[in-house]
């Protein structure tokens, strides 16, 4: 068997060993939440969701969440088992992808990160790396579903419909920059790949503690459809899972913190390329689709960590400007890519 041939099977079974892992956290999960709903509310809580709290404020009993949502020990039920599956083929996924990684290098005689199909290798090995990290303490089954979800999602679409054979590239990319440029930003991808699955858990768990859900509220139509599906609203019995996850704003601390990193290193992808189109093509800024749709996703994030910082701008408001900016990553990484033509389209 040849070097190429088995890093491609190696990255099957890197793809194999995170499915399980995704169906383990996702065990996790219902089990978390099928106990969460069978335990008895608290008398504050169930004040809290009937709305007769003191002063009728729907942020009493935050705290008391939160407080609740951020110890270790706050989560009855859950299943030591499927954790401890979950960690062990998330490890043992990352090692496999490693080695895959480095016998495409080798098999192709250069850096692995010259096409898509390579790109997308080394994003879910970052993604999936800083979600090991981020699990090393505790276990929050979520992000394990969602991160795990999109690395497995990632692999199968570059294996079925990104995949080309390790060879040499073209001379355009025979450089130094190709390690440089390239590999910072799939780095900052999949950072904030991460720091995306952490503000989609905060999202839920800030309508968790405020018991705010458009579920809760009457329709205008459809009411009957709201009747059967507010019973899964965030808000409602099946969700109590959310109160045993960190608290709304230390998963917000959390992705800003991941967002953070990935911004300086998407701001020296953009200054790197810069450099080496100057020595490519005679220019610092072509307004090539590419550039463009980067310097999109950079404005983005730059104003995301403006607001945040110095405007105030926190919970969903913030979680917002993550959802955008990792939409322009992704549509820059895919939709650029494939349907627009550009000067770095002989990279693809």
């Amino acid at each position: 068997m040849e070097t190429g041939d088995l890093s491609t099977l190696l990255v099957w079974a890197a793809a194999t060993a995170f499915t399980i892992a995704l169906v383990a956290y996702a065990v996790d999960l219902a089990r978390l939440a099928d106990n969460a709903q069978r335990r008895p509310v608290a008398p504050a809580r169930v004040a809290e969701l009937a709305g007769v709290t003191a002063g009728g404020s729907a942020r009493t009993g935050a705290a008391d969440s939160a407080v609740a949502g951020s110890t270790a020990d706050a989560a009855p039920g859950r299943s030591p088992r499927a954790e401890g599956i979950a960690r062990t083929t998330t490890y043992l996924g990352i090692a496999l992808l490693f080695v895959a990684i480095v016998l495409r290098g080798l098999a192709a005689g250069r850096w692995p990160t010259a096409n898509m199909y390579e790109f997308t290798l080394v994003g879910v090995l970052v993604a999936t790396t800083a979600l090991a990290v981020l699990q090393r303490r505790r276990v929050i089954a979520f992000l394990g579903v969602l991160v795990m979800g999109i690395a497995v999602a990632a692999l199968v679409f570059a294996l079925e419909q990104l995949f080309v054979r390790a060879d040499a590239v073209r001379p355009a990319l025979q450089n130094y920059w190709l390690v440089l440029h390239v590999g910072v930003a799939i780095t900052a991808t999949g950072i904030f790949t991460v720091a995306f699955a952490a503000a989609v858990l905060q999202v839920m768990r800030d309508a968790r503690e405020t018991g705010r859900s458009h579920l809760d509220h009457a329709w205008q139509r459809a009411d009957g459809l709201r009747r059967v599906f507010s019973g899964a609203a965030v808000t409602g019995p099946r969700f109590r899972w959310l109160e045993q996850v960190p608290d709304a704003r230390r998963l917000e601390a959390m992705s800003f913190r991941l967002n953070a990193v990935g911004f300086v290193l998407w701001t020296l992808t953009l200054i790197g390329g810069a450099i080496w189109a100057e020595d490519a093509w005679g220019r610092y800024w072509n307004w090539d689709p590419k550039e463009v749709g980067t310097f999109i996703a950079w404005v983005v994030y730059a104003a995301y960590l403006h607001a945040r910082t110095t405007r105030g701008w926190s919970g969903r408001k913030a979680a917002y400007f993550v959802f955008v900016g990792y939409a322009a990553v992704i549509a820059n990484f895919t939709v650029v890519n494939l349907f627009v033509t550009g000067l770095h389209s002989y990279a693809f």
